[in-house]
């Protein structure tokens, strides 16, 4: 580490939620940084009619933390991404989701595994939180849990997300567009393909927290079908798995179905994570004829 500190800018893409933007930002506020760096927050906003202008403002008002708001008026989150990184002036860039909300000392241990295992990014874990109680069987049958590694792990580009991320401004080249529109929902995991793909190295680690919020909009069925219908449309968008990824849904879709009236009588969680994975696959398989399962590729009801 170097005797000047660095600076980090915490790249926030938001879209119509001021409820959690406004909390993230609050957490954003005093973030430890040991003395090692400094950082900035910049919001890039995919709301034409600029929503999330008068939380930014109010945070400005009353922050000591610098903050960059920007739109990007195009429905995309590859593009407002790139206008994010567009409008970072730090020597390292920080992605967090505008429902999640980070420990206190989340920037100062993604950025010290960074030094430590001399990498050019750090992915930590995304925890669910939950303001109210869900019902019991969202919580047993661990829908929003996601999988975690050890710290110093190097992820593959299929681990690749960008919810809770530590990048240094290196490896953003200047004539490229680091997030291909092509993507709407999985460009992340093609940036990291493609990163990793020159040589960029990329670590896990696990002590890095961020919290992601989940209403009870979530909670529902209808959402998670939907979700689950939509993962399946994104899936295909990788050519490099396309095949594969068909011939193990033509597989399990039937296997799936057959299943689902036993898991019944093992309790609804376990009837509905089988019906989850069904749909993952009918979405795989609906797209790959031509269909298109869910219109919208923001699934918020």
């Amino acid at each position: 580490m170097t005797n000047q500190p660095n600076h980090i800018s915490v790249c926030i893409c938001t879209y119509k939620r001021p409820r959690f933007l406004k909390r993230l930002l609050g957490e954003l506020a005093d973030q430890e940084t040991g003395g090692l760096f400094t950082y900035s927050v910049v919001v890039a906003d995919n709301d034409q009619l600029q929503s999330a202008k008068a939380v930014v403002s109010d945070f400005a008002a009353g922050s000591t933390v610098p903050v960059t708001y920007c739109v990007e008026p195009q429905q995309n989150i590859s593009l407002t991404r790139n206008k994010a990184i567009e409008n970072a002036t730090g020597d390292f860039i920080a992605f967090i989701d505008d429902d999640e909300f980070p420990t206190k000392r989340w920037l100062l241990t993604l950025f010290e595994a960074c030094h430590e295992y001399d990498v050019d990014g750090v992915l930590g874990p995304v925890k669910c939180h939950f303001d109210e109680k869900p019902p019991k069987w969202v919580v047993k049958g661990k829908f929003y849990e996601r999988p975690t590694y050890p710290t110093g792990f190097v992820i593959d580009w299929t681990k690749g997300r960008t919810g809770n991320v530590l990048l240094r401004r290196r490896i953003f080249e200047p004539s490229e567009r680091p997030f291909s529109p092509d993507f709407h929902r999985a460009g992340d995991q093609d940036f990291f393909r493609r990163m990793i793909a020159k040589g960029h190295v990329f670590i896990w680690c696990d002590e890095a927290v961020a919290y992601e919020v989940v209403p009870p909009i979530r909670w529902t069925r209808t959402f998670m079908l939907k979700r689950a219908l939509l993962r399946g449309t994104i899936s295909l968008q990788h050519p490099t798995s396309q095949l594969r990824s068909i011939a193990k849904s033509v597989l399990a879709v039937p296997i799936y179905a057959i299943a689902l009236p036993f898991t019944l009588l093992m309790g609804h969680h376990r009837f509905m994570t089988v019906l989850v994975k069904l749909f993952d696959h009918l979405g795989k398989l609906l797209t790959f004829v031509g269909l298109k399962p869910v219109k919208s590729q923001l699934v918020t009801d």
